[in-house]
């Protein structure tokens, strides 16, 4: 009898000693993991993609604001309102004061869009709110000072509907991202042109379909494949 208690002694010490193991490695493994980064070594970040995830709390609201039918921009005023393709807009109405600067005042209308009833519309959204000094980049249109009129050249603007890879495909971007991280300023909402507004801002993730169009191809003349044999 006294044998048999220490045999059923010994498994009950046996089997809570092995509960109590699997309980100290379960929890073990539910520490959160990590990536050991060397001292002095940059953390990588991608720049071009922040912009938009840090505005997709709106993207829904951009998808609900009604049409403004009286004031729609298109591609033809978009480009109009730069001195060339790829410039910074002016500004096309008056300012206040030459040193009223980003949330002062330009970040009240255009940080986050919305309609302005001074002027009757909806303000575009910058791209870059964190970029306060709104007056280095953006000028009034009309100006009395030295500058005259000239035969530069605007540039080509990128044609809307014909840089799709494929029929059917997400169309490519066509221009750099560089101060247009947020892709949503230029292609969601009532401010957006009518021609590039997009019809899922919901979607934030951007560049999980559409790439940059950066890419240099050169033609390989008629492709001819090599015999297997």
């Amino acid at each position: 009898m006294r044998k048999r208690l220490g045999i059923i002694s010994l498994f009950i010490i046996l089997f809570i000693a092995f509960i109590t193991l699997w309980n100290y490695s379960y929890y073990q493994g539910q520490e959160e993991a990590y990536i050991p980064i060397e001292n002095n070594r940059p953390i990588p970040i991608i720049p071009s993609e922040t912009g938009v995830f840090q505005r997709s709390e709106f993207a829904l609201e951009y998808a609900n604001m009604p049409v403004d039918e009286n004031h729609q921009r298109s591609i033809k005023s978009y480009y109009n309102n730069r001195a060339f393709y790829g410039a910074p807009p002016s500004i096309p109405h008056e300012v206040e004061s030459e040193r009223n600067m980003g949330g002062n005042s330009c970040l009240k209308c255009h940080e986050n869009g919305g309609y302005t009833d001074k002027f009757k519309a909806y303000a575009p959204v910058t791209p870059h709110p964190e970029m306060v000094n709104c007056r280095q980049c953006h000028v009034p249109q009309n100006t009395e000072t030295l500058f005259k009129a000239t035969n530069f050249e605007k540039g080509t603007i990128p044609l809307v509907g014909v840089n799709n890879a494929l029929a059917g495909s997400p169309p490519v971007i066509p221009h750099q991202l560089q101060l247009r991280e947020n892709c949503l300023a230029c292609h969601a909402g009532p401010s957006a042109p009518k021609e590039i507004r997009v019809s899922h801002p919901e979607r934030v993730n951007c560049r999980q379909c559409h790439v940059p169009n950066n890419k240099v191809t050169e033609d390989i003349g008629v492709f001819v494949r090599k015999n297997q044999n």
